[in-house]
Parts: C-alpha cells; structure tokens; sequence
C-alpha cells in the first residue's frame, strides 16, 4: 500500500528529527547542531550531523543523509512504508492509505510485516502461557521466581514460556489466521515432510528486541536435564532478524547507557535481566553469539564506553579475549570487571545484593592493560619466556587503537606496569602492525554492479570535473534554498526572481540541477512562506540527497570570535549579494564562450564573404562582451 499524501505531510510536521534519531544514536550538542560517531560506517571522530532547525541529517564521512523518514529507512533497513509507520506508530498519528504498490513491493514489504506480527503474536502467546497456564505458572513462572525475578522485570523483557506441546503455537496461530508460511519464515515452525511442529517447546523464553523495541526473535532455555537437546535454543536468521547485528537489551537499556555514557556487556540473557531488577539497566548481552563488529558499532551509537563484565573463570575469560580487541579496535575505551572464581553476573548479585554490587562494580573496574597483565601475571611470574609472551598479549590489543595518542598513552602505562621499557613495547607494536599488515589476505571482491545512488555519484563526480559551471549551478541552488526570502537591494528582487531572470535564456548543462532550479523556483513562486525543509520532505527521492547535501554544514562559526576576541567574521549572509552577481556572472561567461566557439566554427565554414563578415561582427561582439563580464569579475581572458 501507499500512505496518503496528507498522512505523510502530518509524519514530516510532527517528526522531530532529533527525538527519531536519539532513539538509535546519542547524540551531543554543538552549537545549534548535534554531533555523533556516524551510525552507518566506523570513524575514530564524529562526523555524524543532525541540524534540528532544518530537519536533517548528514555524515560528512560517508555521505548519508536525509530527513526523519530517510533516517529510519537508513538505520532500520525499512522501506518507505516501513520508515512512515514506524513514525506514524511514535506520534500517534493514524495511516491513511492511498493507491497500489507495485506486485513485487507489496509482497516484500508484507512479509516484513507479516513477519513483525507473527513475532508480536508468538511473544504475547508465550508471556500468556507464563503466567495463566498451569504449567507455565508451575515451571515457567517457578523458575523465574527461584532466579529472584520479579514480575515488574519479568514484564519488562516479556519473558514467556513454551509448552511441552509439539504444535500448541502453531494450532493457535492457524487459528488466528497465520499461515504456515510466515511461521517458517519467522522461525517459529520447523516443516518436515509434509509435518510441521513448534520450534520451541517446554522452553523459558526470552524475546529479543531491535533497537525500537519490537520483538524479532526468541532465545529459549530448556529447563531440564536432556542431554540431546541444547540448553539455549537460539531463533534462525530471518528478514528481521541478524544475530551478528543485535544485542539482547539494547532497546530496553539504550536510555541508560545514552544518560550513564557506559555500557555494561555480560555473556547471558538472565544477567540482563537480574541487573536491570537492581536498578542497573545500562547492561546488554550479545545474544548467545561471539561478540561481533556490528554489535560494538550498536553500541557505539549510545556511548564509547563498554565495561566487560567476566564470569571469575580464567580459561573462560582467556577464550573470551577476542572480544576485548575488537572493542579496541572500534575505538571504543574499554575497561574491564572480574567476579570471583565461580560467580557470575547474576549469582555474585544475589550473593551479596544490589548495594554491595554496585559497589564492587566502581571499585574493582579496571583498563584492559591491567586486566590482562593480572591475568597472566601469576603464570609467567618464574618463567621468561611465558613473559614474554604476556607482555606480547598486551601490545597486541594496544596496536588495536585506532587513536594515535591514545595508543602512546597506554604503552607508557604499559612500560611502568609490567617494568618494560617503553621503546623496546613501541618497536614492538610497530613489528606487530607490519606483520598484520603483510599478512593479511587481499581479497579478491566480486564485482558489482554499482546501485542507482553510487551510478548518480559516480556520474556527478564525472560532470564536476567535465564542467566548469557544475561548482555555478550547484551554488545557485544552494543558494536559493538557504536565502528564499533574502531582497537585493539594488534590484529589489528575491534571489530566486533574480536568478530565473538573468539565466532564463541559459540552460543549466546538469540535468539533475536544472529540474531541481525549476521546481525550486516555481515552488518559491506558488508559496509565500517557502520552506526548505518542507521542499526537501516533499522531493523526489533523486534529489534529496543532494538536497540535504545543500542544506548540510560541517563546520560553524564560534560565537566567541566576536563576542570574546572582538573580531567580526562577515557571514555568507552579508556577502550575499556579490556571490548572487559572482554566479550569475560566470554562468553568463561560460554560455558566452560556448557561443564564441561555435561562431568560430560558423566563420571557418562560412562560404561568401558576406558571411565571413556577418560572423566577424558576431564574435567581435560576443568578444566584447565576455572581456566586460571578465573585467567584473576581475578576471583575465588569456585566450578565447
């Protein structure tokens, strides 16, 4: 289906684009913009930016960018359906539809859908057998309570139960309209020759949610002793749901590492769950999978911050080490806290209670240098060579920094921990980088055909450098879109008037800027009270990248240079009016030359002499002409 327009007029009025982004991203304020580490590919330096006066978003590094629905679409991988019910669903704003998709789309984008309300309806079916059937209360229920959960948390999480049942959810989603089809896709069912039955039986359940909280997966745990069954039973891969990109209780902890600036990262599902009942919420888990890259770059939309927290089991936290280096890598600062031997999380919580863990949190954190120095401190104490080897242990996850300094920093606190020279840990690290770097494989990539955005860039990039208005035509509309309401003085004119006059016999060579120019124009012209914003949330889908792109700024102006140092900077604004004439002026010159070229043509393939002379009078003209333009502009014509 498509939404009405006026639906998705309302969605673009009452979307506040910092309140849609600060749902995935954390976002700090600078100046009137808010930064952050782009969401969308990995950056040692912010260059993520969100201006809430224009409505948009933009990487500087990556080049995404966009309004409110376009930041959906991006992050959550929704279509534009999707993204405009997502939205429509936070503000409260009832859909009103409108004409057919087409075939392929409508199916797609049902699928998701009906995928999304399969999940819904399984996580609502198990939470029910939890707490009002007999063996849910009985087991399920029973052996939450002996974890210590209490209801208000075991709510929270949606936590269920599956019965011993082969088929009992997948009767009551038949029942309830469901198709066998969508359960298989969803996860729910397995099928097998011609016999289908439930994924999940006789399992506690906890639901696994994506960043906006709805439920995409399921991690079950068996209850008892059958050693032919796995004791957590993990949801496949779907349409909705990738292992490797989501982070059990990030939905439900996201607020809190956004507030704490920290994330805490533990190993299971209940330890989440104990830690948000004592009150510390800013906790995830990495849903039963080896920590990958996409699940530190989730994190790292709402802090820089992970603090690991280690079952006290060495062998376990020695296999577990990887995943201290990739948060390294990410540019993340890592610290690290270590429970005594045969406690976890959960159990050391119930040990000694929430003040005292929270407690032993603060005092007993440490950086991963002394973390892993302790850990192998007590076997290489009496032999060299074992010694070594740590100390190698130890520069191998510092050259995992990404940040120069901050690498420096901590081979100096290496060099004083461990009594090592600091030298001697520099070479090292710097043998270590070259060995990674000559050893790594080159990969050999498929090549792909470029989609419809990369084929725009790669052909605008080629008109740049082939056009020497392309820098003219862009700025103009630049221009216009930033200054709608701005009068020349001299003219009385607005920009837009002014341009469409003086360039209405010159066409615009770029054929995305010159339908942008018209539209904008006639736009400016049919409503008084233009604004950008609204232009852009209405455009075509090709153009609003390069109409966010327009609207972006990187950098902005300190107040302090005046205010505090006393020095004026003059702002675009007010140097406004010769940039309109500087534009026009070139474009102006750049038609002229087109035109002197081709009566130079004209004049070598004139036949009498009244021609020759006709054509020699034009290009004097023509000459004339662009050397006054070139005198505005201050310009010397060389050659023509």
């Amino acid at each position: 289906m498509r939404i009405a327009p006026e639906t998705v007029a309302l969605i673009n009025q009452q979307a506040d684009i910092i309140e849609v982004v600060q749902d995935f991203v954390s976002l700090k304020k600078k100046g009137t913009n808010y930064t952050a580490c782009c969401p969308f590919h990995n950056e040692k330096t912010p260059s993520f930016s969100v201006s809430p006066s224009k409505g948009i978003y933009k990487c500087f590094g990556c080049g995404k960018g966009g309004d409110s629905i376009g930041f959906v679409m991006d992050i959550e991988n929704y279509s534009y359906v999707e993204a405009l019910k997502y939205l429509a669903k936070k503000y409260n704003i009832e859909l009103k539809t409108d004409e057919n998709q087409t075939d392929e789309e409508l199916a797609e984008q049902k699928e998701r859908e009906s995928i999304h309300i399969a999940m819904e309806f399984a996580q609502n079916y198990f939470k029910d057998l939890l707490t009002h059937s007999e063996m849910g209360q009985a087991i399920g229920l029973s052996y939450f309570k002996e974890r210590g959960f209490k209801m208000p948390v075991i709510e929270k999480f949606q936590l269920g139960y599956s019965l011993a049942e082969w088929d009992g959810l997948l009767k009551t989603a038949e029942n309830k309209g469901f198709s066998r089809d969508i359960l298989e896709k969803a996860g729910l069912i397995l099928q097998r020759e011609n016999k289908a039955y439930d994924r999940f039986r006789e399992r506690v359940m906890f639901p696994i949610h994506n960043v906006s909280g709805k439920p995409i997966a399921f991690g079950a745990r068996i209850l008892k002793n059958d050693p032919k069954q796995p004791k957590y039973l993990n949801s496949p891969e779907t349409a909705v749901y990738h292992k490797s990109r989501v982070l059990y209780g990030i939905f439900q902890a996201k607020k809190s590492i956004r507030e704490l600036d920290n994330c805490y990262l533990v190993e299971g599902y209940t330890d989440v769950v104990s830690l948000h009942q004592a009150s510390i919420e800013n906790v995830v888990a990495s849903s039963g999978t080896s920590l990958t890259v996409e699940q530190i770059q989730l994190i790292r939309r709402f802090t820089e911050n992970v603090t690991v927290l280690y079952d006290g089991d060495n062998a376990g936290i020695k296999a577990s080490l990887r995943g201290i280096d990739l948060i390294l890598a990410q540019g993340l600062n890592v610290k690290v806290v270590i429970f005594p031997d045969g406690e976890d999380p959960d159990s050391y919580l119930k040990k000694v209670g929430t003040t005292s863990f929270q407690k032993y949190l603060q005092e007993e954190n440490q950086d991963f240098i002394t973390f892993k120095a302790n850990l192998y401190q007590n076997e290489a104490k009496k032999d060299p060579l074992k010694r070594a080897e740590m100390i190698k242990e130890v520069v191998q996850s510092i050259i995992k920094i990404p940040d120069e300094i901050k690498r420096r920093v901590f081979f100096q606190e290496c060099s004083q921990l461990l009594g090592i020279d600091e030298q001697t840990l520099l070479t090292e690290g710097n043998n270590l980088l070259r060995q990674e770097k000559f050893a790594a494989p080159q990969p050999i990539l498929p090549q792909k055909q470029p989609t419809e955005d990369a084929q725009e860039d790669t052909q605008y990039a080629e008109e740049e450098k082939l056009s020497p208005v392309y820098a003219q035509e862009k700025a103009i509309i630049r221009l216009m879109m930033r200054y709608p309401d701005f009068v020349l003085e001299d003219t009385s004119t607005k920009i837009g008037d002014f341009f469409y006059q003086e360039l209405k016999d010159i066409q615009f060579e770029n054929d995305l800027f010159r339908e942008v120019f018209e539209a904008l124009y006639k736009a400016q012209k049919d409503a008084p009270g233009f604004q950008s914003q609204v232009f852009i949330q209405n455009a075509a889908a090709s153009w609003k990248g390069l109409l966010v792109d327009l609207m972006s700024e990187r950098f902005e102006l300190s107040p302090q240079w005046k205010e505090k140092h006393l020095i004026h900077i003059p702002t675009e604004r007010e140097t406004l009016g010769n940039s309109v004439r500087e534009h026009v002026l070139r474009m102006k010159m750049n038609h002229l030359q087109k035109l002197i070229k081709e009566n130079t043509r004209q004049l070598q393939e004139a036949k009498t002499e009244e021609e020759q002379i006709k054509a020699m009078s034009i290009g004097l003209r023509l000459k004339q002409i662009l050397q006054q333009i070139a005198g505005h502009l201050n310009n010397t014509i060389l050659k023509t």
